[in-house]
């Protein structure tokens, strides 16, 4: 398929393409994004349309696989960041080290410090423990919980905080 077939093909879906990315992302200027994102991608493999076919749903499809994709990732990449952010307070056992001289470390520490505070006492205390390095076992015992328990809680603190901490996520 040519870049004009597919021009020809694209254009007068434009406004449906956009009203959809909307729908998937709720936000103008993700919708946008993801829209140029699918037009990039639609004139990139536009030789492995199938003539014939249906342009439209391949068009949606696209989209919401890029959709799925970029969610898939940022997902695991906020992830990635709450639990390196738990790990370096771990390494350093809720204090600052020598030196970590950054203000925007020492205020982000801070934060988080609070943010642990305002935890309800089930998911605080087992994030905490585990914080200053004890052991899941070690927790289950001083606890007096079952070590699945622990596990489910430290992973549902650790989700609690990611939703309070939004702002800090990019």
């Amino acid at each position: 398929m040519t870049t004009t077939e597919i021009q020809n093909k694209l254009l007068p879906l434009e406004s449906y393409l956009l009203n959809f990315a909307y729908s998937l992302t709720d936000n103008r200027d993700d919708a946008k994004n993801l829209l140029q994102d699918t037009f990039l991608r639609i004139y990139k493999y536009g030789d492995k349309f199938e003539m014939g076919s249906n342009f439209k749903a391949w068009s949606y499809t696209i989209m919401k696989n890029i959709f799925i994709n970029k969610y898939n990732r940022l997902k695991y990449f906020r992830l990635n960041i709450l639990y390196t952010i738990t790990a370096e307070i771990s390494i350093t056992s809720c204090s600052y080290r020598s030196n970590d001289t950054d203000p925007l470390s020492i205020y982000a520490t801070k934060e988080l410090r609070l943010t642990i505070k305002t935890l309800d006492e089930n998911s605080r205390k087992p994030l905490e423990m585990h914080i200053e390095g004890y052991k899941y076992d070690e927790i289950s015992k001083k606890l007096g919980l079952k070590i699945g328990t622990v596990k489910s809680r430290i992973f549902f603190a650790r989700k609690k905080l990611m939703a309070k901490l939004a702002d800090y996520q990019y």
